[in-house]
Order: structure tokens, then C-alpha cells, then sequence
């Protein structure tokens, strides 16, 4: 009998191809429709495994979550950027291929970037995503996120909002 592993663990830049494809693939999923063709392809492109290794090597705080031999999502993080809010951490992005989605790995995959980030002393985590990803916002509500600021962001001259979320501890 074969059991299959879910765990997380610091990305290495051996995990750059990987990234880079759930990167592409996700945001291809997630962001159809949502951000215009032309800008989300300039976006997806500028995010190769060239981009994810310098990133890794650079010390980017990147977790995976894999499942047996496969690398199944990604999570990236670090300080706040918004420093409007009061929280220290930010969780930057959370991507599953999406075949793995709604099986329970982004409440993982969430739950242990909330611990990396309380285990270098980030106080709270803020957390953003557009307002029309509904998955995105139904996801980030269903871990406790409660709304706490909106903006907007512009992609090639289409401005989109989008919200906040925090969690505090």
C-alpha cells in the first residue's frame, strides 16, 4: 500500500521550474477575463524559472507544498509591503495547480505560511486579492480574514480593485 505525503517546506532554486509552471498555470486559471490577455501573458512571461531561481538564491521566503514527489503549490512571503495596516507579515501569493485545489492544500499550505512567518517574529499577516477573484476572497474568509482595507491596482490601463485581508497573532 502506497501513502502519499503532504508536507511544506523552504523552496531551494532546484524548485524554480516547478514554481514557475504553478505560477503560469494558476494565474491562468485564477486571472482569465479578470486582468487583460496582453498584460497577463507580459506578467506570466516575466515569471520563468530564471526569474524563481534568482528570486530563491536571493533569499525570496518561499515555501512548496508537495504531494508525494510533486510540487503542488507555493506560497510567498515576508514583511508587509502596506505599512497602512498593522501586521507585520504579508503572505504575497498562494498558488495551487489547479488540480489540487479544493482538496484541502491551501488551508495547509496557508496554515503553514502563517506559522513561517510567526516563527521569524512577524506579528498578524495581511493578505490581497482581487476583487473579482471570488475563489480568492470565499477562500481567505473561510480562514478567518476579515476585510480591512481596498485599493487598486492598474493592468495595462484596466484598473481593478482589490482587498485586504488580516488576521491578527
Amino acid at each position: 500500500m502506497s501513502t502519499l505525503l503532504v508536507e511544506t517546506r523552504r523552496a531551494r532554486p532546484a524548485d524554480a521550474a516547478n514554481i514557475a509552471d504553478i505560477h503560469d498555470t494558476a494565474w491562468r486559471a485564477a486571472y482569465r477575463g479578470l486582468i487583460p490577455g496582453g498584460e497577463l501573458e507580459k506578467m506570466i512571461q516575466r515569471r520563468g524559472p530564471a526569474w524563481w531561481e534568482t528570486a530563491l538564491k536571493r533569499g525570496s521566503r518561499v515555501i512548496v507544498l508537495t504531494f508525494g514527489d510533486a510540487v503542488a503549490g507555493y506560497a510567498n512571503l515576508g514583511r508587509n509591503r502596506a505599512r497602512g495596516l498593522p501586521y507585520e507579515g504579508e503572505i504575497y501569493e498562494l498558488y495551487l495547480r489547479p488540480e489540487y485545489q479544493g482538496l484541502g492544500f491551501g488551508r495547509r499550505l496557508f496554515g503553514d505560511a502563517r506559522k513561517e512567518l510567526a516563527s521569524v517574529g512577524f506579528d498578524g499577516l495581511a493578505v490581497w486579492a482581487l476583487a473579482a477573484n471570488e475563489p480568492a476572497l470565499a477562500f481567505y474568509r473561510s480562514m478567518g480574514g476579515m476585510g480591512v482595507a481596498r485599493s487598486s491596482e492598474t493592468f495595462g490601463g484596466r484598473s481593478l480593485d482589490k482587498l485586504a485581508f488580516g488576521w491578527n497573532g
